[in-house]
Protein backbone atom coordinates (compact mmCIF):
# COMPACT_ATOMS: atom_id res chain seq x y z
CA UNK A 1 0.00 0.00 0.00
CA UNK A 2 1.61 3.21 -0.56
CA UNK A 3 0.55 6.49 1.14
CA UNK A 4 -0.94 8.34 -2.36
CA UNK A 5 -4.06 6.16 -1.90
CA UNK A 6 -4.48 7.32 1.37
CA UNK A 7 -3.97 11.11 0.40
CA UNK A 8 -6.10 10.50 -2.83
CA UNK A 9 -9.16 9.65 -0.29
CA UNK A 10 -8.63 12.26 2.00
CA UNK A 11 -8.63 14.32 -0.53
CA UNK A 12 -11.56 13.16 -2.06
CA UNK A 13 -13.93 13.10 1.38
CA UNK A 14 -12.50 16.47 2.07
CA UNK A 15 -13.67 17.80 -1.43
CA UNK A 16 -16.98 16.20 -0.98
CA UNK A 17 -17.23 17.55 2.36
CA UNK A 18 -17.03 21.25 0.86
CA UNK A 19 -18.93 20.58 -2.38
CA UNK A 20 -20.17 24.04 -2.72
CA UNK A 21 -16.32 25.83 -3.08
CA UNK A 22 -13.16 24.82 -4.77
CA UNK A 23 -10.33 23.55 -2.63
CA UNK A 24 -6.62 24.42 -3.63
CA UNK A 25 -3.86 22.15 -2.43
CA UNK A 26 -2.70 24.79 0.30
CA UNK A 27 -5.70 23.85 1.43
CA UNK A 28 -5.93 19.90 0.95
CA UNK A 29 -2.88 19.60 2.04
CA UNK A 30 -3.06 21.52 5.66
CA UNK A 31 -6.57 19.07 5.90
CA UNK A 32 -4.50 15.97 5.00
CA UNK A 33 -0.61 16.72 7.01
CA UNK A 34 1.46 16.83 4.05
CA UNK A 35 3.65 18.96 1.73
CA UNK A 36 0.96 20.95 -0.80
CA UNK A 37 3.46 19.42 -3.54
CA UNK A 38 2.72 15.82 -2.77
CA UNK A 39 -1.17 16.65 -2.98
CA UNK A 40 -0.57 18.21 -6.44
CA UNK A 41 0.96 15.08 -7.66
CA UNK A 42 -2.03 13.34 -6.10
CA UNK A 43 -4.80 15.38 -7.57
CA UNK A 44 -3.12 15.28 -11.22
CA UNK A 45 -3.89 11.76 -11.23
CA UNK A 46 -7.21 12.13 -10.51
CA UNK A 47 -7.71 14.78 -12.48
CA UNK A 48 -6.40 12.13 -15.50
CA UNK A 49 -8.67 9.89 -14.29
CA UNK A 50 -11.98 12.02 -13.89
CA UNK A 51 -12.38 12.26 -10.30
CA UNK A 52 -11.40 15.81 -9.74
CA UNK A 53 -11.33 18.90 -12.12
CA UNK A 54 -9.31 21.61 -11.76
CA UNK A 55 -9.09 25.92 -12.63
CA UNK A 56 -6.43 28.29 -11.68
CA UNK A 57 -6.12 31.59 -10.69
CA UNK A 58 -8.00 33.52 -8.26
CA UNK A 59 -10.78 31.34 -6.62
CA UNK A 60 -9.48 28.13 -8.41
CA UNK A 61 -8.70 25.06 -6.74
CA UNK A 62 -9.99 21.19 -6.78
CA UNK A 63 -13.62 20.60 -7.04
CA UNK A 64 -15.27 16.80 -7.38
CA UNK A 65 -16.50 15.50 -11.24
CA UNK A 66 -18.15 12.25 -9.68
CA UNK A 67 -20.46 11.41 -7.12
CA UNK A 68 -19.17 10.61 -3.54
CA UNK A 69 -22.05 8.28 -3.48
CA UNK A 70 -20.95 6.13 -6.50
CA UNK A 71 -16.93 6.29 -6.24
CA UNK A 72 -15.10 3.71 -4.20
CA UNK A 73 -12.14 3.49 -2.49
CA UNK A 74 -11.53 0.15 -5.15
CA UNK A 75 -11.74 2.92 -7.93
CA UNK A 76 -9.50 4.99 -6.21
CA UNK A 77 -7.16 1.81 -5.18
CA UNK A 78 -6.94 0.92 -8.75
CA UNK A 79 -6.00 4.65 -10.00
CA UNK A 80 -3.67 5.33 -7.35
CA UNK A 81 -2.11 1.60 -5.57
CA UNK A 82 -2.80 -1.19 -7.73
CA UNK A 83 0.14 -3.93 -7.47
CA UNK A 84 1.82 -2.04 -4.45
CA UNK A 85 0.96 -5.24 -1.87
CA UNK A 86 3.04 -7.42 -4.47
CA UNK A 87 6.70 -7.13 -3.53
CA UNK A 88 9.30 -6.20 -5.71
CA UNK A 89 11.66 -8.93 -4.70
CA UNK A 90 11.07 -12.42 -4.26
CA UNK A 91 12.94 -15.13 -2.67
CA UNK A 92 13.69 -18.37 -4.64
CA UNK A 93 15.24 -18.93 -8.00
CA UNK A 94 13.42 -20.70 -10.54
CA UNK A 95 16.73 -22.34 -11.86
CA UNK A 96 17.23 -24.12 -8.40
CA UNK A 97 17.30 -27.69 -8.13
CA UNK A 98 15.09 -27.60 -5.02
CA UNK A 99 11.33 -27.77 -5.45
CA UNK A 100 10.84 -25.10 -2.41
CA UNK A 101 13.60 -22.65 -4.09
CA UNK A 102 12.41 -22.82 -7.48
CA UNK A 103 8.36 -22.63 -6.83
CA UNK A 104 8.72 -20.19 -3.94
CA UNK A 105 8.23 -16.81 -6.41
CA UNK A 106 5.12 -18.32 -8.40
CA UNK A 107 3.80 -19.61 -5.43
CA UNK A 108 4.36 -16.40 -3.59
CA UNK A 109 3.01 -14.12 -6.84
CA UNK A 110 -0.31 -16.13 -6.35
CA UNK A 111 -0.83 -15.55 -2.95
CA UNK A 112 0.06 -12.10 -3.08
CA UNK A 113 -2.92 -11.66 -6.45
CA UNK A 114 -5.26 -13.53 -4.32
CA UNK A 115 -4.59 -10.97 -1.23
CA UNK A 116 -4.89 -7.90 -3.24
CA UNK A 117 -8.09 -9.36 -5.28
CA UNK A 118 -9.78 -9.65 -1.43
CA UNK A 119 -8.47 -6.16 -0.62
CA UNK A 120 -9.96 -4.48 -3.80
CA UNK A 121 -13.23 -6.34 -3.16
CA UNK A 122 -13.24 -4.83 0.77
CA UNK A 123 -12.38 -1.26 -0.71
CA UNK A 124 -15.17 -1.99 -3.38
CA UNK A 125 -17.74 -2.02 -0.75
CA UNK A 126 -16.65 1.62 0.46
CA UNK A 127 -17.74 4.59 -1.62
CA UNK A 128 -16.45 7.97 -0.55
CA UNK A 129 -19.50 9.21 1.16
CA UNK A 130 -19.61 5.97 3.16
CA UNK A 131 -15.68 7.58 4.58
CA UNK A 132 -17.25 11.04 5.08
CA UNK A 133 -20.26 9.34 6.97
CA UNK A 134 -18.15 7.57 9.14
CA UNK A 135 -16.02 10.86 9.89
CA UNK A 136 -19.66 12.49 10.90
CA UNK A 137 -20.11 9.87 12.96
CA UNK A 138 -17.06 10.10 15.30
CA UNK A 139 -18.18 13.98 16.52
Amino acid sequence: MNSEFTIAVHSLVYLAYVPDRMATSEMIADNVGTHSARVRKVMSLLRRSGYVDTREGAGGGYRLTIDPDVVTLGDIYRVMAQGSLMPSWCSGNPEMDCVVGSNMKQVMDGIFCRAEKQLEDHFSAITIQDVLGQIHDCK
